[in-house]
């Protein structure tokens, strides 16, 4: 009788981390591009993820058009391991507003759904990866 329940467990078991593999492997797909943010989807994107960096942007700004492909470039780099996701503060003002985005761009990381880190304006590729990297 005790075999029966033991293989049942291992059954469990393999079933368990088979999903988990099959979770981390569409995570990896869905966030080696930047996640398009809006008011409607930020929370719970947000909380899906266990570390995300937020790009928040507009299409008419300078700086934002530096730090974009910069910001491209780490997704894919980080794919699956970090997850990273733009909000355009002009077609979304809920969410910047409740964060205190005053100016742009501005990326805020978030680490278990809370922020753990803030920094405003056109940065190099390594800084940003400075900012993210101790919470990985």
């Amino acid at each position: 009788m005790s075999n029966l329940y033991e293989d049942k467990e291992i059954d469990r078991i393999k079933k368990a981390k088979i999903l988990a593999m099959l979770e981390r492997a569409q995570n990896q797909k869905l966030t080696s591009k930047p996640i398009l943010l809006a008011d409607s989807n930020f929370y719970s994107e947000i909380t899906k993820h266990k570390l995300i960096v937020v790009d928040f942007w507009a299409p008419w700004c300078g700086p934002c058009r530096m730090v974009g492909p910069l910001v491209e470039e780490l997704a894919a780099e980080y794919a699956g391991k970090v997850a990273f996701g733009k909000l355009n503060v002009d077609e979304n003002t809920m969410v910047p507003s409740r964060f205190g985005v005053r100016g742009i761009p501005t990326l805020i990381v978030f680490k278990d759904g809370q922020i753990v880190d803030t920094f405003v304006g056109a940065c190099s590729k390594s800084h940003i990866e400075s900012k993210f990297r101790p919470y990985m």
